[in-house]
């Protein structure tokens, strides 16, 4: 493999060190995959973390976050390298969704709650995700289609669900987590003020990297002080083994209808996540977002999404998604040549290969992690928001979105309004995001359209309706009203290529 130097010459290219099928050198690739890897990390483990402290899966949680850091790896791989049909052939990290957090602790809890052990509990999860994954799989062909059901109102009202639903989950660990002695303790309450305190400031320099990588830097901080604090203890590590072996279906193969109904429900939605993340790359690489080779990398790019979220259930780990952040990388650095993906790849799958690092990880107090998901679940929540914004409130959509949170955040609110239903009802729409999900899908089927909505329906133009997902992370800069010619990057950012 040869280095390309970077080209000056095209215009339309000038703020791109390496386009899209340039070969940077060794250096300068490895340079830019560690700062991709840096603004992804966080994403990647914390819905693992979060579900091994909720559901108490206690020792297999660094082997857990090993296999989220493997199979975001293997993701990525087949992403950027596009093996046949599957991958969009572009510069994207694959990482694992929060969009499926809350359901996935909804099936989870339905396990526990019947008795199952924490093997049970992940046998269940990941033999359902395996089982879903291919709804994604099927979409990945008729995305095209498919948003003419799953319009932006239906897409924002689920999207909004989801973060606020999450919020209780982050409270829970600012206050010291679930089970905690004394929970709400100034010393938890300090840490996550911490963190949130941390972010903030470095969200108001106007160094990129800092905003890129502000969650990391506050858990990093959070850390510290706990350890300062006597509220961290590494004893516990010595007896973890060297290295991680994936081991497809460690923990056996389950299957559960009442789990898998709210998690195939998730993966409607996802793809048009994945929509949305490809055309905000497409547009930073200068790649076209019309046309037959951009429908080609976004339903390839949906299918490595299925097909990634298929392995990420093998080796024992939860549905994955493209991470948008990591277009802020490709417009800071000016570097979106696809063979950065494999750098990243092998940055990743190495972690992996250590149980120390999940181990750490695992360690790290709850309320610093609070600190942490309070922002970004909140960031989900308002970026729901913004699509139904954006979409435009008129009588129709403002009833869909009114019963259909008030559904959601009804039942989050008031469980026991369910209590005399069937059991299988009960545990399906005990979801928030089960129940705001069908029922937004149901209403925006059968209440009329306005005109205006039929008369502007395009099945080749996948922009207008995918932009608007790009939202489940933290820090992602608005791409959808970015012209072309506009977008900057930082000068001191510039990456020297070798030979």
């Amino acid at each position: 493999m040869t280095a390309t130097e970077p080209r000056s010459g095209d215009a339309p290219n000038q703020d791109l060190i390496y386009q899209l099928e340039d070969r940077p050198g060794p250096l300068p690739a490895t340079f830019a995959a560690i700062q991709h890897v840096l603004a992804s990390f966080v994403g990647v483990i914390t819905p693992t973390l979060i579900i091994g402290s909720v559901l108490g899966l206690g020792e297999h949680v660094p082997y857990l976050v090993s296999m989220a850091l493997f199979v975001s790896g293997i993701g990525t791989f087949i992403q950027a390298r596009r093996v046949g049909p599957i991958g969009a052939g572009m510069l994207c990290l694959q990482g694992t969704s929060f969009g499926f957090l809350s359901v996935v602790l909804a099936a989870g809890f339905i396990v526990k709650n019947r008795g199952g052990t924490p093997e049970d509990i992940l046998a269940t999860l990941f033999g359902v995700s395996f089982c879903a994954a291919f709804v994604e799989i099927a979409v990945s062909r008729c995305i095209d289609r498919l948003r003419r059901i799953i319009t932006p109102v239906v897409t924002g009202t689920i999207i909004s669900l989801m973060g606020l639903s999450l919020i209780k989950v982050s409270m829970t660990d600012i206050a010291g987590g679930y089970g905690a002695e004394d929970p709400g303790a100034l010393p938890n309450l300090a840490l996550a003020g911490l963190v949130l305190g941390t972010i903030i400031v470095l969200n108001r320099f106007g160094i990129p990297l800092l905003r890129l990588s502000a969650v990391i830097v506050a858990l990093v901080v959070g850390y510290a002080a706990a350890w300062m604090m006597g509220m961290v203890d590494f004893s516990s590590l010595a007896t973890l083994p060297a290295l991680s072996v994936p081991q497809p279906f460690k923990f056996g193969f389950a299957f559960d209808w009442m789990a898998f109904i709210p998690i195939a429900v998730i993966f409607l939605i996802t793809p048009l996540e994945t929509a949305g993340d490809l055309t905000a790359n497409s547009m930073i690489s200068r790649q076209p977002v019309k046309g037959p080779l951009y429908l080609k990398r976004i339903k390839g790019g949906i299918l490595g999404d299925g097909c990634s979220s298929l392995l990420a259930a093998t080796f024992n780990s939860l549905p994955m998604t493209t991470f948008s952040q990591n277009n802020g990388v490709i417009q800071l650095t000016g570097v979106a040549s696809r063979h950065v993906g494999l750098y990243i790849a092998a940055i990743l799958i190495l972690l992996a290969l250590f149980p120390v690092v999940g181990g750490v990880l695992q360690l790290m107090p709850k309320p610093v992690l609070g600190g942490a998901t309070l922002i970004m679940f909140g960031t989900v929540a308002i970026a729901g928001i913004k699509i139904l914004a954006e979409a435009g409130l008129n009588r129709r959509n403002m009833l869909i979105v009114a019963i259909s949170l008030g559904l959601g955040l009804g039942v989050a609110a008031v469980p026991d309004v369910l209590n005399h239903l069937p059991e299988v009802l009960k545990n399906i729409f005990g979801s928030p995001i089960t129940i705001g999900a069908f029922s937004a899908i149901l209403l925006n089927f059968f209440l009329p359209r306005e005109p205006e909505e039929d008369d502007n329906y395009d099945p080749d133009n996948l922009i207008e309706d995918t932009i608007g997902t790009n939202t489940l992370a933290v820090n992602i800069p608005d791409y959808s009203k970015t012209e072309p010619k506009a977008i900057t990057r930082d000068p001191s950012a510039q990456l020297t290529p070798t030979g």
